[in-house]
């Protein structure tokens, strides 16, 4: 079955983004790095990460309740390790900051072969995916992860959530090769709270095995909904706990106190950890049939999808297929209750609303 969506011009979309993020107090230069980011997760077909979340988890946790201060200014702490940087935060937008600390990673990658940045302080930076794979399109090999705003996420063999949904993120240097960047990005829970809102803004169901209710028991209504499963049992369990560990290194804040209240002394912030491989530093030349690198990476991709298996899909193929429709529809694809959530974002910042009957229309 195809889906209707309404096709919002661009430039409209990134007006109402900027005006949206100018009026709650951020700078010029954060509204532009939100912006771009709200731009490239709709363009992409990021529907539970786009600029609704974005300003729906800001209004939550962020300008609105002092998780995130406008204007803050990012503070490089001195470390004796090359490729290495740790930042303090200091509450910025996490989009901003996700984006800066992207591009020295790179840098760093360019002069020493690999490029770490991690990141204590930070507030949310939403869909990780969209800044490896910036990077891979360059030709890096590119991998982030960071812990949740909130513990919303039971550990396994649990009934109490403890775990952020702690997202990683990769992206490989394959649009040579495929056309497009391969990227395995995935939230650690079954599904992200962003896809349980919205799955209630749509009126439809959850899948099986992703959240729990109040009293623990598992559900597949949204409106239910309150704690969410890690994927693959105790593999997505693993991974979760993974993230705790690299962000209580990094000096991250306890799970169960992130993006709430705490204690005399304690912290409620998140962790980020960004890390750029040039391709390279880590090539042998030993490659079969004199290959170089790149025709080496096609010859093994094509291998893949040899053998009966030319029907298989690849990480980055379904947000690639996006992008094409919204270039083909020549704009930003929405449904109506997303349409209807962005006139709530511009009654808020006294804008001119949009009106869905004035748009086309594009079927998927």
């Amino acid at each position: 079955m195809s889906t209707t969506y309404h096709v919002l011009p661009v430039e409209r979309h990134n007006d109402l983004i900027r005006k949206a993020y100018v009026h709650r107090g951020y700078l010029a230069d954060e509204a532009e790095d939100a912006t771009r980011f709200c731009e490239m997760a709709a363009r992409h077909g990021i529907r539970t990460h786009n600029g609704i979340k974005a300003l729906h988890l800001d209004h939550l946790f962020g300008s609105a309740t002092g998780g995130c201060k406008p204007g803050a200014e990012i503070e490089v702490i001195k470390k004796p390790f090359a490729a290495s940087e740790v930042w303090d935060a200091k509450l910025k937008l996490g989009q901003a900051v996700a984006f800066r600390a992207m591009d020295r990673c790179m840098e760093l990658a360019d002069k020493y072969g690999i490029g770490q940045v991690s990141v204590d302080n930070a507030f949310h930076y939403l869909w990780g995916g969209g800044y490896v794979m910036e990077a891979a399109k360059k030709g890096y090999l590119a991998y982030t992860n960071c812990t949740s705003t909130l513990a919303e996420v039971v550990p396994f063999g649990g009934k109490h959530p403890t775990l952020g949904t702690n997202p990683h993120s990769w992206g490989l240097p394959t649009t040579d090769a495929l056309g497009y960047p391969i990227v395995i990005d995935w939230a650690t829970s079954t599904v992200a709270m962003g896809r349980v809102q919205q799955l209630k803004r749509e009126g439809k169901q959850l899948p099986p095995d992703a959240a729990v209710d109040e009293n623990g028991q598992p559900t597949t209504d949204p409106n239910a909904a309150k704690w969410l499963i890690p994927f693959g049992k105790h593999k997505g369990y693993g991974l979760a706990l993974y993230n705790e560990v690299i962000g209580a290194l990094i000096g991250g804040s306890l799970p169960t106190l992130r993006g709430n209240p705490v204690p005399e002394g304690e912290k409620r912030t998140s962790a980020f950890y960004f890390q750029v491989i040039h391709p390279d530093a880590i090539g042998s030349g030993l490659f079969a049939k004199g290959r170089d690198q790149k025709a080496n990476l096609k010859a093994v991709l094509d291998d893949v999808f040899a053998h009966g298996n030319e029907s298989a899909t690849l990480p980055g193929q379904i947000e690639a297929q996006a992008a094409a429709h919204s270039q083909k529809a020549g704009g930003l694809l929405f449904t109506t209750a997303e349409i209807e959530a962005f006139n709530e974002i511009a009654r808020e910042c006294g804008v001119a609303e949009i009106n869905p009957a004035s748009l086309a229309t594009y079927d998927v």
